[in-house]
């Protein structure tokens, strides 16, 4: 997104590669400012041809807010996370991530593929010790759900994440944030949002998910993460379920949105 602004929420620095554009030896901290000050503004363009799948929305403030629309098992979301970055230029990015799964930003392709199909007998005992017995099943459960659909596309979850992390590093000044609500939290409302009987239920279906899902799938889910839609439709019958997984969160992350939009001064 491209705001001028600032945020209290939480962030993660760039990665010790993804170095910023080069200038001249010998500057002054404040000349090395404006030097990558200006980079970023010739960089960014003012009416940029965007992915459709962006949206472009603007804060009672005159912040504007970039919305790209992304699936967690696709490619061209990659893409288009790249393009919007590098011809935005933004002050911030933000994603739908929290800091307890902040690790697959840092993690390549094949650890990550690896991991999101091995659920083992430590991951269930941490995901319990973590989260609490119910709450650490229920996180185990959709482990599954992303393990099913890592296995059918052999594509590692987060890609779009990652992306962002990286382009979000080459651009000067740009902070990186954690827009999403703590799993945790998220994981122990769900739960106690059931009844005894409706969790038997949902653990019942999520053990044995077995649809096929193809890479076509994906991208129609561009508006609704695959990942979110596969969920909303196996709990369709737990409206609160739904509401603590999907309603919630948006709400959640709309906040972090709006703290990120405001508004701060370039530098003298």
């Amino acid at each position: 997104m491209e705001q001028d602004s600032n945020s209290e929420d939480d962030s993660v620095g760039p990665a010790e590669d993804d170095a910023q554009p080069p200038f001249p030896l010998g500057l002054s901290d404040s000349e090395a400012v404006e030097v990558l000050w200006q980079v970023r503004t010739q960089r960014r363009q003012t009416e940029p041809d965007l992915p459709d799948t962006v949206t472009r929305l603007t804060t009672p403030e005159g912040s504007i807010v970039y919305l790209v629309g992304t699936a967690h098992f696709s490619d061209s979301s990659k893409k288009d996370v790249a393009t919007t970055i590098r011809a935005v230029q933004p002050d911030v990015v933000v994603v739908e991530l929290c800091q307890y799964r902040v690790s697959m930003l840092k993690m390549d392709e094949k650890t990550l593929l690896k991991e999101a199909k091995d659920i083992n007998l430590e991951k269930v005992q941490q995901a319990i010790k973590q989260n609490g017995v119910m709450s650490g099943l229920m996180q185990i459960l959709l482990l599954k759900v992303s393990a099913h659909i890592t296995e059918q596309l052999g594509m590692a979850p987060g890609g779009e994440f990652r992306e962002a992390f990286k382009e979000a590093g080459k651009v000067p000044f740009c902070k990186f944030h954690l827009g999403d609500r703590p799993i945790p939290v998220t994981f122990k409302r769900a739960i106690a949002a059931l009844s005894l009987w409706q969790k038997a239920r949902l653990a019942w279906g999520l053990c044995f998910l077995s649809d096929p899902i193809s890479k076509e799938d994906v991208e129609k889910c561009k508006q609704k993460d695959l990942l979110e839609q596969t969920m909303s439709e196996m709990i369709g019958e737990f409206p609160a379920l739904h509401r603590t997984i999907v309603a919630e969160r948006d709400i959640y992350l709309t906040h972090t949105l709006r703290q990120a939009a405001r508004c701060v001064e370039a530098p003298p």
